[in-house]
């Protein structure tokens, strides 16, 4: 084992310091994991990360997840002394309103935080996705002599992480695809919240990585062996496999209660801190920075800025050598890609098709010739429809393939969409049965929050799924998917309104998710009713209409046609509709009051709301004069026509109640 130097020691022991000191201030934090795995993250940081301060952006950095966000401090106090744009006094406003070190890492808040962390696995499965971005873009832009796109990936994971189940099927899919780009640092400290990782985990993780077909090594001691860690990055650097690098660390090194719990999620307290300064012979008082250190970390910031302006003289004679690729790598970063792709796409009027069949036609259309996005099933292709012509599997032998197969892994699939859109060059979709998008909400959770451009497709929207059942039939998960702040959700009538989701989802900035059927739909026509184009664009809009409308019926995907076929019977009656369609209740509220209003005039209080799901989402549309047609209870085992007619969904109910209401 090496000794560390006297500058080693202190800038390891400034990023302790600094760490408690905030936490400390703040009067809450986790300065258990900053305490402990300080050396080894100061020489990843140091030694190993190829990254740039000055510009966070880089496309060609290593990737740094801090998995366990729990120890946001730790990656705070490295970006601060390194040269991020993140002062002292951010530092000393941890977890404070407005501050830019909230409680839990934040993709886009802080500058030098790559992704956002705190859900633990999710750092882990998103490092997975930006791995598999790295080898794909790698793949199609690399040329001898010219590796513009070599990085690697860097994870920090604790025992928690490792006992998440979305860690374990990222790490699985990782290790079929022999992702040698990504080197996980597990910082096994034996301590949990509850105590002892002993009380409930007792499994030897370095065996089951090696099973997943992982390079598994174990650095021994108290995680100051730096020598040790150097070589074992440079021999995990050697594989064809991913790494997974495991280091005892003492949890909260140096304080009095280290090794504890005690230590995991409270501030030592100023005794503590106290205890911990002279036992780690730390003279300085709360906040302050040596010189020595200050110049140790300039120096590494310099070298830094060597390896960006090495990379862009790279990068400006490979635009000489190859200006297409140049230039195809410039309209990845911007997301180029050829609109009238789906402009020239047309769908027969009165055709039935289900929406899942008009989305894969419309990938059919547009993945050929795009080449910045890619995506694929967990092991539903054939039922999602994701697969589009020409596509080959990204595999281990073939990275240059743009089709995933990620497996019965929902919860890792959306994990791995994050961090395959936060490449900055390609956007990824994935798609499964919309119920078991209950699986994989923290990761749909985490993109909404963040604004990930992943694409999230669901199919089998509803109870006209059929004889498969109420365990496959989704009734809730359209509303709570409506209910995620910074998620746009979609759930459209037909071919038109599908085309033109994918226009919207493919150049969205953030997180969309959409709704498809299983059964067929007719496709409306586009002459006789509202435009698609720019009614999907607006959420919601005017599908067909009356003079001197008495009621109006809205409706969302499979159930807009039988509004449409209510309004005829209404016309018979003597009652005039207008119909609108809703392919996306948030977008249409993001829209101004004038359009709303225009679309949906509160002069009108009768109103039937029609969609095969719960009610709960829809009570301001509805309103207390109006009536909802859809689901109040779980669905059944039958064909779909029956299933709709059994729970009352049909045109002569709307009729019936629309008669009512005027």
């Amino acid at each position: 084992m090496q000794s560390l130097s006297a500058i080693e020691k202190a800038a390891i022991n400034s990023i302790r310091f600094l760490s408690a000191d905030a936490i400390q201030k703040a009067k809450s934090g986790h300065p258990g994991l900053p305490m402990g795995f300080a050396p080894a993250t100061y020489r990843l940081f140091a030694k190993h990360l190829r990254h740039s301060p000055k510009n966070p952006s880089w496309q060609a950095r290593d990737r740094f997840v801090l998995s366990a966000g729990h120890g946001s401090m730790l990656l705070y106090s490295l970006l601060h002394l390194t040269g991020y744009d993140l002062s002292l006094d951010e530092i000393k406003n941890f977890r404070q309103m407005g501050s830019h070190t909230p409680g839990h890492p934040e993709y886009g808040h802080t500058a030098g935080v790559e992704i956002t962390t705190g859900p633990l696995g999710q750092g882990l499965g998103s490092a997975v996705g930006m791995a598999i971005a790295q080898k794909h873009l790698a793949s199609r832009f690399n040329r001898p002599d010219f590796p513009v796109m070599d990085y690697h990936i860097f994870s920090i994971a604790g025992d928690g992480c490792m006992q998440e189940g979305v860690a374990a099927e990222a790490s699985s899919l990782a290790g079929h695809l022999a992702l040698d780009n990504l080197i996980v640092l597990y910082d096994d400290n034996e301590i949990t919240i509850d105590g002892q990782t002993s009380l409930s985990f007792s499994e030897n993780v370095i065996q089951r990585y090696e099973a997943y077909g992982w390079f598994c090594q174990s650095i021994s001691g108290d995680g100051h062996d730096l020598l040790a860690l150097d070589q074992a990055i440079a021999k995990a650097k050697e594989q064809n496999k991913p790494a997974l690098i495991k280091m005892k660390s003492v949890i909260g090194f140096g304080a009095p209660k280290q090794g504890t719990s005690g230590v995991h999620g409270s501030p030592l307290g100023d005794e503590g801190l106290a205890h911990a300064r002279k036992e780690l012979g730390w003279e300085h008082g709360p906040f302050v920075i040596p010189q020595e250190v200050t110049d140790h970390f300039a120096e590494i910031g310099t070298r830094l800025s060597n390896d960006e302006a090495v990379w862009l003289q790279m990068f400006a004679d490979y635009a000489k050598a190859y200006p297409e690729l140049a230039q195809e790598f410039k309209d990845a970063q911007n997301n180029v890609w050829d609109e009238g792709l789906i402009d020239a796409m047309e769908f027969a009027s009165g055709e039935k098709l289900a929406t899942r069949q008009a989305s894969g036609k419309v990938l059919a259309a547009v993945m050929p010739e795009s080449k910045n996005f890619m995506g694929g099933s967990a092991d539903l292709t054939p039922s999602n429809n994701t697969h589009f012509p020409g596509a080959e599997p990204f595999s281990a032998s073939d990275r240059a393939g743009r089709y995933l197969h990620f497996g019965v892994r929902e919860h890792s699939m959306g994990a791995i969409l994050n961090g395959i859109g936060l490449s900055g060059m390609l956007k990824a979709y994935g798609a499964t049965f919309l119920t078991f998008s209950d699986y994989m909400l923290p990761s749909i959770r985490v993109a909404s929050l963040s604004g990930y451009p992943s694409i999230f497709v669901f199919t089998h929207d509803s109870i006209g799924l059929g004889e498969d059942g109420p365990t496959h039939q989704p009734v809730e998960q359209v509303g709570y998917l409506r209910a995620m702040p910074g998620l746009v959700s979609f759930r459209p009538a037909d071919a038109h309104e599908t085309r033109e989701v994918w226009r919207f989802a493919l150049n969205a900035k953030g997180p969309v998710a959409m709704s498809l059927t299983r059964q067929g739909l007719p496709n409306l026509d586009q002459a006789k009713f509202g435009s698609a184009k720019e009614g999907v664009a607006k959420g919601g809009y005017v599908l067909s209409d009356r003079d001197d409308f008495k009621v109006i019926l809205m409706a969302t995907g499979s159930e807009v046609s039988l509004a449409l076929e209510a309004q005829t019977d209404l016309d018979q009656a003597g009652i005039a509709a207008r119909v609108v369609s809703l392919p996306s209740v948030e977008l249409f509220e993001s829209q101004d009051i004038s359009y709303q209003e225009s679309v949906i005039p509160t002069s009108c209080k009768k109103r039937v709301v029609v969609e095969a799901g719960l009610k709960r989402g829809w009570e301001g549309y509805v309103g207390p004069e109006g009536a909802f047609v859809g689901m109040h209870s779980f669905g059944a085992s039958a064909p779909a026509d029956e299933l709709f007619k059994h729970f009352g969904i049909t045109r002569s109910r709307i009729v019936a109640l629309a008669k009512e209401l005027v």
